[in-house]
């Protein structure tokens, strides 16, 4: 195994094999951590097959309620962030990781038990912390453990296994409810046992693998990089040496002394407002609203509506949401081959591109009432463009740009941004499909991809290879 080229990085003495074992290990612990990508996956998207199900239950009605019900989860998701963000600068990433699992198991089971619509929402909106922990630590961990030439890989794996989670949901909402007859009617669905109970195994299979995620995290150590802010420079040594050896880890440890040398010891949110971080705050926080305002998760949150409007009843609406799932994951392989070869801006570009032509297509075809096979081709075109995209490129961007000294606060308000613009996505597809129809709310979706092109186009620099500490110095400004 190479090390990437580095003028500031002397010879290594590190066997072949060590060289093999420390890659083996820190793709052991990223492993694990991505466990926490999963459980995000699946909690996030199990809604989307309990919909038609959870819905006739309640007797849920109101496009406004139908919203809230999908889009509720998103405000535990904002609040988990805001909290990721002060507490793993003063606690340590793994602890909070631990937290986050437990917390997953805890919220599953109380929505599998919910016996009214005021409780479900309460546990989907307290099962969201769980989630916005995750999304918030796992990629912000293996970040900060990866070395430069593997960080683009090492990171999408948290996008692999949030994918997982998305098609294992997928898997067993069709599972649960393979056997249900077709073309009943919402009466019969609600007196069923898919109406009463089987919605409700969905959400409680949650808890399995969240007592794997936290049984596991024992054996992660915490964050070197967390640990040289904090002083403990012995330990992120120790630690550091494991991941890439001793030659490595001095070189490393001498980076990170040089980055956070001068800066305050306890760093607040307030420190983000420091003229020299705006430029970056403000790539982080665009890259982030872009990736959820281009559309996609309307797909996965909203496939009965958009499947059923192509002209599917529920049966093939399941089958065709596995097999967007499978797309997903088909993809997101694409993307780990690539992130690090080819770099994060050419990703960045063609998936913007392609899902601006994608819904200006899916819009006409929708304005002339095309059906059945070649919209479900288009969904996964989406899918496809997407997942080897912006979905993985994201959050490898957010994980890597931000400075040492503030890395946790400021990836904080980059995926609370995130997740506040995933809500707004969440709650007004069902009023923009009422207001414009199918055609227009896809058509505005292609807009907005259009709008992000330009803004990648002009404002995201390449990133692949380098240290993080590298890329400090060079996006931001250290002078007053």
């Amino acid at each position: 195994m190479q090390i990437h080229a580095n003028t500031a990085m002397p010879a290594r003495s590190d066997t072949p094999l060590g060289d093999r074992g420390s890659a083996l290990y820190v793709l052991g612990i990223s492993l694990v951590v991505a466990c926490g990508g999963l459980l995000f996956g699946y909690d996030f998207v199990v809604i989307g097959g309990a919909k038609p199900f959870f819905e006739r239950y309640f007797a849920l009605d109101d496009p406004m309620l139908s919203g809230w019900a999908n889009s509720c989860a998103l405000i535990g998701c904002l609040a988990g962030v805001i909290v990721a963000g002060g507490l793993s600068d003063r606690f340590g990433r793994r602890r909070l990781l631990m937290a986050s699992a437990l917390l997953f198991a805890v919220t599953s089971v109380g929505n599998a038990l919910a016996p009214t619509f005021v409780l479900f929402v309460t546990w989907r909106m307290m099962g969201g912390v769980a989630i916005g922990l995750a999304s918030n630590l796992s990629p912000l961990y293996i970040a900060e453990v990866a070395p430069p030439h593997l960080r683009g890989r090492l990171v999408s794996i948290n996008q692999l296994t949030i994918v997982l989670g998305i098609l294992l949901a997928q898997f067993v909402n069709w599972f649960l409810v393979r056997d249900m007859p077709a073309g009943v009617s919402n009466e019969w669905i609600a007196s069923s046992w898919f109406g009463r109970l089987g919605w409700r195994w969905m959400f409680g299979l949650t808890a399995v693998p969240s007592v794997f995620f936290f049984a596991g995290m024992f054996f992660v150590p915490e964050s070197p990089r967390w640990l040289a802010t904090k002083g403990r420079m012995d330990a992120a040594r120790a630690i550091l040496s494991r991941i890439s050896g001793t030659a490595s880890a001095d070189v490393a440890l001498g980076e990170i002394r040089s980055a956070i040398a001068g800066e305050p010891g306890k760093v607040s949110f307030r420190a983000l407002l420091d003229p020299r971080m705006r430029k970056v705050v403000v790539l982080g926080v665009t890259l982030a609203v872009f990736q959820q305002w281009c559309g996609i998760n309307v797909i996965f949150n909203y496939a009965e509506d958009i499947f059923s409007a192509a002209g599917y009843d529920i049966s093939s609406v399941l089958k065709n949401i596995a097999w967007t799932g499978s797309v997903n994951l088909v993809f997101t392989f694409v993307a780990l081959g690539f992130v690090d070869k080819r770099g994060r801006r050419p990703l960045m570009l063609a998936g913007a591109a392609g899902l601006a032509l994608i819904y200006a297509i899916m819009g006409g075809c929708f304005y002339a009432e095309i059906k059945g096979v070649v919209m479900l081709l288009l969904v996964l075109a989406a899918i496809a463009c997407y997942s080897m995209s912006l979905a993985p490129v994201t959050w490898v961007v957010i994980s890597e740009i931000f400075p040492t000294r503030i890395r946790g606060a400021a990836v904080a308000v980059a995926v609370a941004a995130l997740w506040a613009a995933c809500f707004v996505l969440t709650y007004t597809f069902p009023l923009l499909n009422e207001a414009f129809g199918a055609a227009g709310t896809f058509w505005l979706y292609s807009i907005i991809c259009l709008s992000g092109l330009l803004f990648i186009v002009f404002q995201l620099p390449e990133t692949k290879g380098r240290s993080l500490e590298e890329l400090e110095r060079e996006l931001i400004k250290h002078e007053k």
